[in-house]
């Protein structure tokens, strides 16, 4: 496993984004002219992708008495979540705490 910056690290995370949010695709009826729409669809996608998507790569060993291997995301990896959220409870988590 390397731990430099590697382009294909790069390509690959480029190819996935382009995949999840179609408004990075050029000539397709969702490509975007709006900055802001672009931006805030880019934050959804990243976001969901990293909190919701469990990365089969990133999976630990079943504990005892269990079968196969617990999923993991990226946010788990990284210490952020301590599960992999669904995409409803991700979308209607606060931002702002509640007073």
């Amino acid at each position: 496993m390397s731990r430099s910056i590697n382009t294909a690290f790069i390509e690959r995370y480029n190819g996935t984004d382009r995949n999840r949010n179609a408004r990075k695709v050029r000539k397709t009826y969702c490509f975007s002219k709006d900055r802001e729409v672009h931006e805030s669809m880019t934050y959804f996608t990243l976001y969901s992708y990293n909190f919701c998507w469990p990365v089969r790569t990133l999976g630990e060993p079943a504990r005892p008495g269990e079968r196969g291997r617990r999923p993991r995301s990226l946010a788990m990896a990284a210490g952020l979540a301590d599960h992999v959220w669904s995409l409803v409870e991700w979308v209607s988590f606060p931002v702002i705490p509640r007073v």
